[in-house]
């Protein structure tokens, strides 16, 4: 089911970074405009956003063995299975998970893939995380802000520019959060590749996607006022809770989960 959807047409002549980041994790559901972008990039970053879905896997089922059950995925992107909800819910069957994306050709994968458990609930809002009110106000009819719910924002800030300003897009997110809530967050940077400042940026930006790229210490005011869980604000390889450890390589992404006090 979808909630709150509108269905704008898909514009196959522009690339769109969840359609990018598809090509990235060598989906299908992506045009030759996406995967221009894709072919721009270091052949490293495909790597990268592989290994950026894996701590999403592993601090989603974190969470869901430690009795979160309800979860917000803005710029949840083009279903690739295991999805969120198919993680959550293996644990804890009666989860509540609620995806959000603003590109419309998400809609129909959406619709035909992020089937829910009986017990429990998947669904879907067409939003810009740009208006965070306005995903809140619609969040609210699948999701009880009066009970904990992790926010998740995998791989979507670097979308947005300073100007945009992310770091009050995501206190108002947080802010609606009661406590006992997380942040689930990863960030682009290029700390553990240097050698690639500015070309991730240039290519992105041939494709009229801005893209902003920040520092370990540019990513920490996201987790203001929240209380990182360990092992903190690491690199994507690095964050794990339960062995087996992840296999020590270069990552492009910071990433943290921190809970709502």
């Amino acid at each position: 089911m979808t909630a709150g959807v509108s269905r704008p047409g898909i514009d196959t002549g522009k690339p769109h970074p969840a359609r990018v980041y598809d090509w990235l994790l060598g989906g299908r559901d992506n045009y030759p405009v996406d995967q221009k972008v894709g072919q721009a990039l270091p052949e490293e970053t495909r790597g990268n956003a592989t290994r950026n879905r894996a701590f999403m896997h592993r601090a989603a089922a974190w969470l869901a063995k430690n009795g979160v059950d309800q979860f917000l995925d803005i710029g949840s992107g083009i279903p690739t299975e295991p999805n969120m909800h198919q993680i959550v819910q293996a644990i804890a069957p009666d989860a509540r998970i609620l995806y959000a994306d603003n590109d419309p050709s998400v809609l129909p994968h959406a619709e035909a893939l992020l089937t829910s458990t009986p017990e429990g609930v998947t669904d879907f809002l067409h939003a810009d995380v740009r208006q965070p009110a306005a995903i809140l106000e619609l969040a609210g009819a699948q999701l009880d802000f009066e009970r904990p719910i992790a926010l998740s924002l995998i791989a979507l800030l670097h979308f947005l520019t300073d100007d945009e300003d992310p770091y009050g897009i995501v206190r108002t997110l947080v802010e609606a959060l009661s406590p006992g809530s997380f942040l689930l967050l990863s960030h682009g940077t290029a700390d553990q590749h240097p050698e690639w400042k500015g070309k991730i940026e240039a290519a992105y930006e041939k494709g009229a996607i801005p893209l902003r790229l920040r520092s370990r210490s540019e990513v920490e005011p996201f987790f203001e006022g929240l209380e990182l869980v360990a092992p903190g604000l690491v690199f994507a390889t690095e964050w794990y809770r339960e062995d087996p450890a992840p296999a020590p390589e270069r990552s492009g992404f910071h990433v943290g989960v921190a809970r709502v006090p």
